[in-house]
């Protein structure tokens, strides 16, 4: 007989696209700079996580942080040169992350009713809460869901304090998510079982994290594969 009892979705990427939009608003970016320096020598990208990096304990995850990062390294880069219209622009680039519709991943609702019949179902999911909860909402998906818990960072202690506010032990619980670092490896750490979900695109701070080997850990190409990798585990 399973031990498995709660089943919890991430968000970002695993539910619905995100980062393509982020990914869009860089590299308009980085047009927009391109008329004050060499973006290809200034190189513009790995400058902008560097300071998305300092920024994260100050403005945390999300469109928000990202904006707030973006402006600041534009002044940097072009030595303040660039003018209040065009930080106007950036601005407007994050606001833009902020109301982008949001697009569900092709058979992800079947997926999570399919879990839903069998499982309580968590949503945790990490960034900027009135964003995040204003994605959920669009969704459709809501309803599904036991309980939302949208947290600052994805790491051991936290799913430590989830488990033990819902009160289930890491046996019970299972992450469905598409980043190794923040959904797959401190949920084997912790004890329970984790389904990994690649999405086609992850952000450069998810990146770099090896899938973990375990017999807890099964991997699925798209949402299809879902529902029978969570039994598979469970039973």
């Amino acid at each position: 007989m399973s031990t498995i009892t709660h089943v919890a979705f991430d968000a970002d990427d695993t539910l619905w696209h995100s980062e393509g939009h982020y990914r869009d608003a860089q590299a308009a970016y980085e047009q927009l700079l391109a008329a004050y320096i060499d973006v290809a020598d200034a190189n513009v990208h790995a400058r902008l996580l560097e300071v998305e990096r300092r920024n994260i304990k100050r403005f945390g995850y999300g469109a928000k942080g990202m904006t707030l990062s973006m402006v600041e390294a534009a002044i940097a880069m072009t030595a303040a040169r660039i003018s209040a219209t065009d930080i106007q622009r950036v601005v407007d680039l994050g606001v833009a992350v902020l109301e982008h519709p949001v697009e569900l991943l092709p058979g992800i609702r079947e997926a999570v009713a399919a879990v839903a019949r069998d499982f309580t179902l968590l949503l945790i999911t990490k960034g900027d809460l009135f964003h995040q909860e204003a994605k959920i909402a669009k969704s459709g998906l809501s309803e599904w869901f036991h309980r939302i818990e949208i947290v600052s960072e994805k790491d051991v202690p936290t799913y430590r304090r989830v488990l033990d506010e819902v009160g289930i032990a890491p046996a019970q619980f299972l992450m469905i998510g598409n980043s190794p670092k923040s959904d797959i490896e401190p949920v084997l750490e912790l004890g329970g079982s984790a389904v990994y979900v690649p999405y086609h695109v992850l952000w450069a701070m998810e990146s770099g994290q090896p899938l973990p080997a375990s017999p807890r850990l099964r991997e699925v190409a798209d949402a299809a594969g879902i529902a029978a990798a969570v039994r598979a585990l469970a039973g």
